[in-house]
C-alpha cells in the first residue's frame, strides 16, 4: 500500500456506531423542536407589537375624532396631556370604556397587550420547555412566571 493514502474506513457493522447514527436523529428531532418553538415564539412577539401598535394607533384616531378641537386647541390639546389628566385608573374601567369607544382606553388596552406579549412569552416557554422535555427549564420559567404575575399582583401605583 502507498503510505500517502489513507486506507478507506470499513463500513461501521458493530452496535456502536449505529446507535451514533440513531443517536444523529434524535438529534435532528430537537433541533426540530427547538426550531418550530423559536417560531412559534417569534411570531408571538411579533404579532404582540403589532397588535399593540395598531391598538394604540385605533385608540389615537378615535380620540383625535370624537375630539377634533385637540388639533386646533392647544389648552384642549393641554387637557388631554397634562398630569392629572382623566384617564381610567382600573382594568374594569378600561374595558368599559374601551368598549364604549373611548379612545383614551383603547391606547391603554394596547400598552396592556404590549406589556402582556413578554408575559405570555414566558407562559408559552413553559409549553414549549415541555415540549422539548427539558425540566430544569420548566421549572425556571414556571419560577419567573410565578414572579411576574405577583409583582403585577402586588404592585402598587402612587399618583
Amino acid at each position: 500500500m502507498n503510505p500517502e493514502v489513507p486506507a478507506p474506513t470499513p463500513e461501521p457493522d458493530h452496535p456502536k456506531e449505529v446507535g451514533n447514527a440513531v443517536g444523529a436523529e434524535v438529534g435532528d428531532d430537537v433541533e426540530n423542536k427547538v426550531r418550530t418553538v423559536e417560531i412559534l415564539i417569534s411570531n408571538l412577539l411579533r404579532g404582540g407589537v403589532v397588535l399593540s401598535m395598531l391598538t394604540v394607533l385605533l385608540g389615537t384616531v378615535l380620540s383625535f375624532i370624537h375630539h377634533p378641537d385637540y388639533t386646533t386647541s392647544k389648552e384642549e390639546l393641554a387637557l388631554l396631556t397634562q398630569p392629572g389628566a382623566t384617564f381610567p385608573h382600573s382594568i374594569m374601567e378600561v374595558f368599559t370604556d374601551a368598549r364604549a369607544g373611548h379612545g383614551q382606553a383603547i391606547v391603554i388596552v394596547g400598552l396592556v397587550f404590549l406589556i402582556a406579549t413578554p408575559v405570555l412569552r414566558v407562559a408559552i416557554s413553559i409549553f414549549a420547555f415541555m415540549y422539548q422535555h427539558d425540566r430544569a427549564y420548566v421549572v425556571i420559567t414556571t419560577v419567573v412566571l410565578i414572579l411576574l404575575l405577583a409583582s403585577f399582583a402586588l404592585g402598587k401605583v402612587e399618583g
